[in-house]
């Protein structure tokens, strides 16, 4: 089912090989390959319902695959969330998860805590490891606000932001892990036209800074102009990869956007099924990451204040 037009010629900081996830006797992934190599942009689309999301929750730890490997640079990823993070991949949402009642900085600075060394009883008796380590991390977090352009709103609370700056903002803060992967889900939903060029223009230069890039989008107008391949995903299987000319070009990828049944395509029953199973596990993941989350929770030593690994609710698309 599956063609590909590419071969890997650079360093590989992304092999997902084999990676299938299924919900009892649902499948909503079927052994999907993919890798992303180092100073690439790849992109991944597909129809609601393709299994985006659900192979994206994979990657970052929030799902435990069924049958395959997910291996960041050569590592095999281990399949917690804040872990995966720490190996050095960072991850937005399609919902926007900032904290709204923390200014700018304190939302960047919160992402510094994987890279972040001192301890409870350092941050508690302000230590001169301490101190030094935070105002390390600050001088950090505002580089990261004038790399996308909001250092003017350092201390303005999150929730007074426009729109297009709290999206900004979710990508400052996962760059504050210092990833050598950013996976982004759908980073123009709900943008104006001029947010969209700019979103494009900051993925290009966080391209240019040696950080692969992972993108989920709908827009097809942003995604064939920003990424170096293409992957398409339809009903948890990847039916082309390649570069924008040889997706768009492909019938069997029209053919997906505007309905028309394909060879082997599953019928709505099922997708229905595979849709309602994979909601069901998120809530299951959510509530034991929710458990796991309570026994890591360690203090943020670049605010002084107590930091915690959370997941996000995304619905399977």
């Amino acid at each position: 089912m599956t063609t590909m037009t590419t071969t890997k010629t650079a360093t590989t900081v992304l092999d997902a090989n084999g990676v299938t996830m299924r919900f009892g006797g649902l499948t909503a992934v079927r052994n999907v390959d993919l890798t992303v190599n180092a100073g690439e942009i790849v992109g991944l689309i597909g129809p609601n319902g393709a299994g985006k999301t659900t192979f994206f929750n994979c990657l970052t730890g929030l799902y435990v695959p069924t049958e395959g490997k997910v291996s960041y640079k050569g590592t095999v990823l281990p399949p917690k969330p804040h872990l995966v993070t720490q190996a050095g991949i960072a991850r937005t949402f399609q919902n926007i998860r900032l904290f709204a009642n923390m200014t700018v900085l304190e939302n960047v600075l919160v992402g510094r805590h994987t890279r972040t060394k001192e301890g409870l009883w350092s941050a508690l008796l302000r230590l001169p490891g301490f101190t030094k380590a935070e105002h390390a991390s600050r001088e950090r977090a505002m580089q990261l606000l004038e790399f996308i352009g909001l250092q003017d709103k350092a201390d303005h609370l999150a929730r007074n932001l426009p729109y297009g700056d709290q999206r900004k903002l979710e990508i400052a803060r996962a760059l504050a892990s210092d990833p050598g992967l950013l996976l982004l889900d759908e980073p123009t939903a709900g943008m104006n036209p001029q947010e969209t060029r700019v979103t494009e223009e900051l993925i290009f230069a966080i391209r240019d800074q040696g950080i692969a890039v992972l993108v989920i989008e709908h827009d097809m107008r942003f995604i064939f102009n920003l990424c170096d391949r293409v992957a398409v995903l339809v009903q948890g299987e990847k039916l082309v990869e390649g570069t924008s000319d040889v997706v768009q070009s492909d019938e069997r990828v029209v053919a997906a956007y505007l309905g028309t049944p394909f060879e082997g395509a599953p019928g709505a029953e099922e997708v229905a099924e595979v849709e309602a199973a994979e909601a069901v596990a998120t809530k299951s993941a959510d509530a034991v990451a929710a458990t796991d989350t309570n026994s890591t929770t360690e203090t943020d030593s670049t605010t002084g204040t107590t930091g915690t690994t959370g997941t996000e609710e995304e619905d399977a698309r």
